[in-house]
């Protein structure tokens, strides 16, 4: 009896925040408008940003705004996507699983389900978590340090890749990303097993 054999898809890992939809320009764009500032995205240089660029003096409130200042949505029904973001998952969605990796308030589940459908992001599954060591992938590509230095400290077994922004840092252990086009280049040279 032949077997045939089939080359084995991963699970990519995607972030959304940071790296497939653009936080920040759409924070500063939404603050812009309903407090007349100039901010710009290229002002954002550190994980928190929101506390030392706006009038909110914690978090707290920046997230009390972030709520409904989408026109009634909140903020995350209307991020702009980084360029060659969508396209560079629909290419590598022909040969493996895109697995959406993300953490949200609650109050954005549904606009992210909503968003991820609107700009026809490829998805085999969603996972909105806290701790992203918890999803069964192959690979994470992630801006935020404490994701990158968690998955490369807990999971040996997951590849991981740095999201290169002015808010994080090198990872030890993690494979650091620039562009899209690197990643894909990146996902498309690694080794995959076969399967029988």
């Amino acid at each position: 009896m032949e077997h045939s054999i089939v080359m084995k898809k991963l699970r990519l890992g995607i972030d959304l925040d940071g790296v497939v939809a653009d936080f920040n320009q759409g924070w500063v764009d939404c603050y812009n408008r309903d407090f007349n500032t100039t901010l710009h995205p290229d002002d954002i240089v550190e994980w928190d940003a929101p506390l030392f660029l706006t009038d909110f003096d914690h978090m707290g409130k920046f997230w009390d705004w972030a709520r409904d200042c989408g026109n009634g949505d909140s903020l995350f029904r209307v991020l702009p996507t980084y360029p060659g973001a969508v396209e560079t998952l629909h290419r590598l969605a022909e040969e493996h699983h895109i697995i959406i990796v993300t953490t949200k308030p609650d109050f954005a589940i549904d606009d992210t389900y909503a968003w991820l459908e609107q700009h026809n992001i490829p998805n085999t599954e969603v996972h909105i978590v806290d701790d992203k060591t918890t999803v069964n992938i192959d690979l994470l590509l992630d801006d935020a340090d404490h994701n990158l230095q968690a998955v490369t400290t807990h999971r040996p077994d997951v590849q991981v890749c740095r999201y290169i922004r002015p808010w994080n840092s090198p990872t030890p252990g993690a494979h650091d990303i620039e562009t899209w086009a690197e990643f894909e280049t990146y996902v498309n040279a690694l080794p995959i097993s076969p399967t029988v």
